[in-house]
C-alpha cells in the first residue's frame, strides 16, 4: 500500500479534499471526504474479495481515494465531478508511481463511477461501493434526500 500512503500524502490530493470541504461546510447531506473516499475503497475491496475479481488492492483503493476529489470543480465551474476527479487524478497516479496500464484502469473507473452502465467491472465495482458506502441508516438529512424521495427504508450491506 506504499502508493496508496503517496496519494494519501500527496499535496493536489490534500488541496481537493480541502476544496471540498470548503465547498461542503453547510451541506447537510454525505460529503466527499476522506471518510467516504476510504469507506469507498474499503467496501469495493470486499466486494472485490467475494465476488473473487481478483483486481489489485492498489488499484481499488486508488480509485476509491480519487474518485471524488473534483466535486469541488463541480460547484464550483459546473463541471461533472467524475470527469474532474479523473483529470486531476491522473497526474497524482503518476506523481505516486503507477503504471500507465493502472492509471488506464483507474481513470475509466472514476470517469464511469455515476453510471452502471457500459464500464470496466472496476468501474461497476466503484459504482456500486460508492452506492453501498454511505450509512444512511442513521443519516438524520435522509428524509429529504433523494435518494429515498419514495420513503425506501436504508439497510445495512456493508
Amino acid at each position: 500500500m506504499e502508493k496508496i500512503n503517496l496519494i494519501l500524502n500527496n499535496p493536489e490530493f490534500i488541496n481537493c479534499l480541502n476544496k471540498n470541504q470548503e465547498f461542503e461546510i453547510d451541506r447537510i447531506y454525505c460529503s466527499h471526504n476522506e471518510q467516504h473516499f476510504l469507506d469507498v475503497a474499503r467496501v469495493a475491496y470486499i466486494m472485490n474479495l467475494e465476488d473473487g475479481l481478483a483486481i489489485e488492492k492498489e488499484i481499488i483503493y486508488a480509485m476509491g481515494l480519487l474518485h471524488d476529489i473534483g466535486r469541488w470543480m463541480e460547484y464550483e465551474k459546473g463541471i461533472d465531478h467524475a470527469i474532474a476527479s479523473s483529470t486531476l487524478a491522473e497526474g497524482i497516479l503518476k506523481k505516486c508511481g503507477f503504471s500507465k496500464e493502472n492509471i488506464d484502469v483507474i481513470l475509466i473507473a472514476i470517469e464511469g463511477h455515476r453510471k452502471n452502465e457500459g464500464f470496466s467491472i472496476v468501474g461497476k465495482l466503484l459504482y456500486k461501493a460508492d452506492k453501498l458506502s454511505r450509512n444512511c441508516v442513521s443519516c438524520k438529512a435522509r428524509s429529504t434526500c433523494k435518494k429515498f424521495q419514495n420513503h425506501e427504508n436504508p439497510f445495512l450491506q456493508y
